[in-house]
């Protein structure tokens, strides 16, 4: 398997070429994805020369045991530390979804329950404003329609990675995991018994495309505008600048009336349309390529029951990885590294099942 590292040592020197090239940056979105490359590159390489070096160590602390005995400890202490670098690297040769590097377009939208699962819609939404944050990324909500109560029957927002990611760590590589149904249990505030009820929330996640991602022919858009709705107050506008856009041949339709001008609810409207084509686009050809390859946490199927959030008990529970624990609170908060570990090793380990013979 690391025989292929060296395809990626030459890629690497080829893309320093590149990136040394002036003319490279006067474009600056394929500088991005030179970059973005580069890096998923450079860790391959990093990887494989410590697990060379720590061969070469090895050996040497192998042949010098056989004179002095004090170095027989040296090299256990080696063989294990490679066993670790071996691992490594395997994980980063491991095919990754080529969408991984990309920023992410987050759709939180309510569902059975009415106002709770609106007010849940905006705790989640809260959630992954809060795990953005202590990720180090920026999030834009693109639109947004509220309920009476304060939630949200539905929301979009754009969560973007500062600079380049390291490999597996940019928005969308962590948060694809997080499309599905996500079902909380509690005493909803309209509860006046005090009972706890069932109530759910759906979110949608998508890698966010760039135009040179998705070509979109102006002929295939019905672009309508209308005057955009909400709880009421300043947020509504008395002009027709919400934007609804339909992409003729497939059938999806975006609309945005956040913004207070219809040229940049256009803008916004596009950058989710062009999100839902890349989206599908890479979801046929998943089903294509066969069933095989696909990754064992599903993404796609978007009624996919895959996590509870139990109140009462302060339990969060992920159906499709078996994770567990009594930190409800700290979730909600932002702290959904350990959760979305699971996933993203639970998908390792399909990937690695999926290549064995």
């Amino acid at each position: 398997m690391f025989e292929a590292v060296e395809s990626f040592v030459t890629e690497r020197a080829d893309l320093e070429q590149r990136l040394a090239d002036p003319a490279t940056h006067s474009d600056q979105a394929l500088a991005k994805r030179l970059n973005q490359r580069y890096a998923e590159v450079a860790a391959v390489v990093r990887a494989w020369e410590e697990w060379r070096q720590l061969g070469d160590d090895l050996g040497a602390a192998r042949e010098l045991a056989g004179d002095e005995p004090e170095f027989a400890a040296e090299a256990t202490a080696l063989e294990e530390r490679q066993e670790v670098a071996a691992e490594r690297l395997r994980h980063l040769l491991v095919p990754r979804d080529p969408t991984d590097s990309k920023d992410a377009i987050l759709e939180v939208k309510s569902g059975e329950g009415g106002e709770e699962s609106a007010l849940f819609a905006g705790d989640l939404l809260r959630m992954y404003t809060r795990f953005a944050e202590r990720s180090g990324w920026t999030t834009e909500v693109l639109d947004a329609t509220e309920s009476d109560l304060g939630g949200y029957k539905s929301v979009t927002v754009a969560v973007k990675a500062k600079g380049v990611s390291s490999p597996g760590e940019a928005p969308y590589a962590l948060l694809k995991f997080e499309g599905g149904v996500h079902r909380v249990q509690r005493v909803p505030v309209t509860e006046s018994q005090g009972r706890v009820h069932t109530s759910a929330a759906g979110v949608l996640v998508l890698p966010e495309a760039e135009p040179v991602d998705v070509t979109i022919d102006e002929h295939d858009l019905r672009i309508d505008v209308f005057r955009s709705s909400g709880p009421g107050g300043q947020s509504v506008n008395t002009t027709d600048s919400a934007v609804r856009i339909t992409h003729l041949p497939t059938g999806i339709v975006v609309s945005c009336q956040n913004e207070k001008s219809q040229l940049q609810n256009r803008e916004q409207a596009m950058r989710i349309l062009r999100s839902r084509l890349l989206a599908a686009a890479q979801e046929e050809a998943e089903l294509a390529a066969g069933e095989a390859r696909r990754s064992q946490v599903r993404t796609v199927d978007r009624s996919e029951r895959i996590r509870t959030y139990n109140y009462p008990e302060n339990r969060i529970s992920d159906h499709r990885t078996g994770y567990k624990a009594h930190n409800l609170d700290q979730v909600l908060d932002g702290d959904l590294g350990p959760v979305l570990d699971s996933c993203v090793q639970a998908d390792l380990e399909a990937r690695l099942a999926a290549l064995e013979p």
